[in-house]
């Protein structure tokens, strides 16, 4: 990231001022340093997005602007314009499409020949439709949501980080540390995550754009993901903009975000502990009954095949589901934590 150290050799920025259509001749130059070794990072498209870019570019230009999605691209950091991304949605359906095409003629052939009856043959049918449209619709809305789902993850884990970064802005501002210089420092410090990756932003449009730190923090707190990272930052500007100091504030919101950061991992304890005890009784204590009474019932009455066919799913399907989601779900909870 940018820095004023003299380890950081300068790079020339030009600007050139216009009055109305014809150009001046004056050019104003501006001195913007960048760590050593380093370049000016691009988002070059891959090849397969180049690709998509070419072949969909049409229709995604006909459809209407995807403001929503413009905002869930920015705050999940992708890259990439509203029609590019869509280009490449395009691209991956039609593949998915074209693949499961041929997965789901295969099958309704398969069990076409399988049997016999016109039963068996409209079964072939709905197999060889449901796949494809299924699979192509479900792959579209995966990839549509994706920025969203992005952004929201990248809100949460700001969340999680805020309180410890909270902690190293409040040192530095009793520091009397000036406040571009307290982002810029915090956007150095990778320990804090997305908290690092917001505050570099900022940096970036006060060093490389030539913003000025207020307009460059009241432009992060609009295209940040996390409620309380833009809550902090509109205090910021509110606070200065108001006259008023930003160490108090600075040491107020250190020990609000460590005050709700204990209260939620208390929460997510707690609900650890109550997920711990369904777990024993929905996923170990009830499939253990369901399976000794499905299998009584199997020897001493009549229907013991199909029993036998429900006995195989519960252990083969029902049981390593639970588990599988109950895994996820604590996986989740404790990586929030």
């Amino acid at each position: 990231m940018p820095a004023t150290s003299s380890a950081y050799p300068a790079a020339r920025v030009r600007a050139t001022k216009s009055r109305g259509n014809a150009p001046d001749d004056s050019i104003e130059t501006r001195t913007v340093r960048v760590r050593r070794g380093e370049q000016p990072s691009r988002a070059p498209l891959t090849p397969f997005q180049q690709w998509a870019w070419t072949r969909f570019k049409d229709r995604v230009q006909m459809g209407p602007a995807e403001a929503l999605l413009e905002d869930n691209l920015l705050k999940a950091h992708m890259r990439l314009r509203p029609e590019e991304y869509l280009a490449w949605v395009m691209a991956c359906t039609f593949i998915v499409a074209a693949a499961l095409s041929v997965v789901g003629v295969i099958l309704g052939v398969l069990i076409y020949i399988s049997g016999t009856g016109i039963g068996n043959l409209v079964f072939a049918a709905l197999v060889g439709v449901i796949i494809p449209v299924g699979g192509t619709g479900v792959t579209n809305m995966l990839l549509k949501a994706t920025p969203a789902s992005t952004a929201k993850r990248r809100g949460a884990e700001i969340d999680r980080k805020i309180g410890a970064a909270m902690s190293f802005v409040s040192a530095m501002a009793s520091a009397d540390v000036n406040i571009d210089e307290i982002f810029r420092d915090l956007a150095q410090e990778k320990i804090y995550g997305a908290v690092a990756e917001e505050a570099a932003w900022i940096t970036r449009d006060t060093e490389l754009l030539g913003v000025d730190i207020l307009s460059a923090i009241r432009t992060g707190a609009n295209r940040t993901p996390s409620k309380r990272w833009q809550d902090f930052l509109q205090g910021v500007v509110t606070t200065a903009t108001s006259g008023g100091q930003l160490k108090p504030y600075f040491l107020l919101k250190a020990e609000q975000y460590q005050r709700e950061n204990k209260l939620d991992v208390m929460r997510r304890t707690e609900t650890m502990g109550l997920m711990a005890e369904t777990f024993v009784t929905v996923v170990v204590a009830f499939p253990l009954f369901l399976v000794i009474i499905i299998a009584i019932f199997a020897i001493i009455g009549s229907g013991g095949g199909g029993l036998m066919a429900i006995l195989w799913g519960i252990i083969g399907a029902m049981i390593p589901a639970f588990q599988f989601v109950f895994i996820l779900y604590m996986q989740g909870l404790a990586v929030e934590s």
